[in-house]
């Protein structure tokens, strides 16, 4: 299990009302397992009645760690939004980095987690 499932406070970029995505699949699970999750998606207001905030900028909260779900061209555009919103800690899903990203990230001084899917560790 990845340290960063200590965290308790979440971001989701690339949440989304599609059951069958895991946008949704990990929304819920954070939620289910008494995490503290903040949707990304400027296509909805709400999911399943919880608020979703446009863009990074409007979570009210601070977090400890943004789940990226993205595909690479906006995970590498919101970068800077990230870091500007004092997030550290990013988890990358599969397909949402490129060498690009990942090269980015690390020049920016993030805690990144390409490894693994976070809907498989939260069900572990």
């Amino acid at each position: 299990m990845s340290d960063m499932l200590g965290l308790k406070r979440w971001a989701l970029l690339g949440a989304t009302d599609d059951k069958s995505k895991y946008g949704y699949k990990i929304f819920r699970a954070l939620e289910d397992k008494g995490y503290t999750v903040y949707g990304i998606n400027p296509k909805y207001d709400t999911i399943d009645g919880i608020k979703v905030y446009k863009d990074i900028n409007e979570v009210p909260a601070v977090v400890d760690g943004i789940n990226i779900i993205v595909n690479p061209k906006i995970a590498l555009a919101s970068l800077p939004a990230i870091k500007e919103k004092g997030i550290k800690n990013l988890w990358f899903q599969p397909g949402s980095f490129n060498d690009e990203v990942i090269a980015k990230a690390k020049e920016m001084d993030f805690n990144i987690e390409i490894e693994k899917c976070m809907y498989v560790e939260l069900n572990k």
